[in-house]
């Protein structure tokens, strides 16, 4: 495989005649296309005064245009997809944590993005889609003129891409992925899953995930293969989407693979026609019933991945056939080394539990501006990961728990710190604890215990239509419990892990 340490790099290795991306009866766009898109976008924004290392945010739908935007933009500064779904104070917190210098929005769009970004003085450039000139193909404007400090294509240690990871303790953390970083995961991924130029994928994940970013759309362009752009999962369009591009393989989390397995006994004729190599999960943990299922219909061995977005995702993966797969492991190291190492830093001998460690190319070099989550999260060497696990002699890794708290909603990673702080600002709220309640489809749901000041009431309704009003849809806790006292741990503290099972709440 070629060796490519940035991303315009990775580009220009593939056939220009050979596809790149496609959309829904959408035109297909080249490689050589492609190549061409990341000219004109870095020319685009030096004249706009914008290079490498200036921060620009993305607000898109999930659609052709946000996958080369990504790719794009990233070759010339840095590219910070956004969540469409945000509401205006998460936008006002991220752009400015960011320090953005641009926000890039898609012609006519209403997000709340551009009000904020008024408000911050961010400058506002509008993506215009070209679909007529290939799926994803567009042109960017802004009022906005000037020098770009460092202009022309972005450098192997340049920051590529920016995401926040949800701190169980603090504020979300920033994350700065390098083009080395990235390019070292695409590879990786492409190398686990033994892509080639004649494969394609349906892509179905977000876009502003570091899962549909790195797996669904660096790893085909790794290898120069089509990847096939859907406007996000769809469980009513996927089988019609399937037949339309006659993928090789599809990655998704495992609540979308149970709404997919739901619907295929009525789909047989078109899985049937449509033979994949193998099918891909990742982000949060597969029951292994559901694996079962889905190979049995499918005919096709699922991939189970472990990720992370300091990692630039991938760090462990279950193998192709021949290698063996088991059930309830996440595979083996696939990219980075991984080891298990105790409190003390010392690495433990096979089948010892302690703390999943990684490092490689493909990990971060440390969260931006925090010297204490540096501090904690990085030791001689190794990252720590906040789960705990074992690994077997042949290097096989299983998850046995979770060290830190965040909440695992169906691969949305949720920080039940930021849940409490909107909480805390209801009048009538004296004291809250959130917390992470067993959920059969999505592994977890978020809920949250709530003490009230003396004299107020506030019903679960109420409260939840006032956190409806801050945070985006899938941080809403589905149950919100008003006790009279939260449970405490040992040590007098409000203990969010085990929380559900002490409150009687399983699925």
């Amino acid at each position: 495989m070629n060796h490519f340490t940035t991303l315009h790099d990775m580009v220009a290795q593939q056939a220009p005649a050979a596809t790149a991306m496609m959309a829904p009866s959408g035109v297909p766009l080249t490689y050589g296309a492609m190549n061409q898109l990341i000219a004109q976008t870095t020319a685009a924004l030096n004249a706009m005064g914008i290079g490498r290392g200036d921060r620009v945010g993305i607000v898109l739908p999930n659609c052709p245009e946000m996958a080369t935007a990504f790719v794009a933009v990233a070759s010339a500064c840095t590219a910070a997809p956004l969540n469409m779904a945000y509401r205006a104070d998460e936008f006002e917190f991220y752009l400015s944590d960011l320090k953005a210098k641009a926000l890039i929005v898609a012609a006519g769009s209403e997000t709340p993005a551009l009000a904020v970004a008024a408000k911050l003085g961010v400058a506002v450039i509008v993506l215009k889609a070209l679909p007529e000139q290939g799926a994803g193909n567009f042109a960017l404007n802004s009022t906005q003129s000037g020098v770009a400090a460092s202009p022309g294509p972005a450098q192997p240690d340049d920051v590529a891409l920016i995401l926040h990871t949800s701190g169980t303790t603090s504020r979300p953390k920033i994350v700065p992925l390098s083009h080395r970083n990235v390019c070292a995961s695409a590879r990786n991924i492409s190398h686990t899953l033994q892509l080639t130029s004649a494969d394609r994928e349906l892509h179905v994940m977000p876009l502003f995930h570091i899962h549909g970013l790195i797996a669904g759309v660096l790893a085909p362009m790794a290898v120069g293969s089509m990847i096939f752009c859907t406007p996000g999962f769809n469980a009513l369009k996927f089988f019609g989407w399937m037949k339309e591009c006659r993928p090789t393989w599809y990655t998704a989390v495992p609540t979308m693979h149970q709404t997919i397995l739901a619907r295929a006994a009525n789909n047989m004729d078109v899985i049937e026609a449509n033979p994949l190599r193998f099918i891909r999960s990742s982000s949060s943990s597969m029951p292994p019933q559901v694996i079962a299922e889905l190979e049995k219909v499918f005919k096709t061995p699922l991939i189970e991945s472990y990720g992370m977005t300091e990692a630039a995702h991938q760090m462990a993966s279950s193998p192709l056939p021949p290698g063996k797969r088991i059930p309830g492991s996440v595979g083996i190291a696939a990219g980075p080394e991984v080891a298990i190492m105790d409190v003390n830093a010392t690495l433990l001998a096979v089948g010892e539990v302690g703390e999943i460690v990684i490092r490689g190319e493909n990990v971060t070099l440390g969260y931006e501006n925090n010297d204490k989550a540096n501090a904690e999260n990085f030791t001689n060497g190794w990252f720590r990961t906040g789960d705990q696990g074992t690994m077997t002699a042949d290097g096989y890794v299983t998850l046995t728990g979770r060290l830190k708290e965040i909440i695992n909603r169906g691969g949305e990673k949720i920080s039940p710190r930021e849940v409490d702080e909107v909480l805390m600002d209801h009048p009538a709220v004296a004291q809250v604890v959130t917390f992470g309640m067993p959920h059969d489809k999505l592994g977890e749901e978020v809920a949250a215990a709530v003490v009230l000041h003396d004299g107020k009431t506030a019903t679960e309704q109420e409260i939840r239509a006032f956190v409806a009003t801050k945070l985006a849809d899938f941080k809403i806790p589905r149950k919100i419990l008003i006790m009279a006292e939260i449970p405490k741990g040992a040590t007098g503290k409000l203990q969010r892990i085990g929380l559900a099972q002490k409150l009687g709440l399983t699925a």
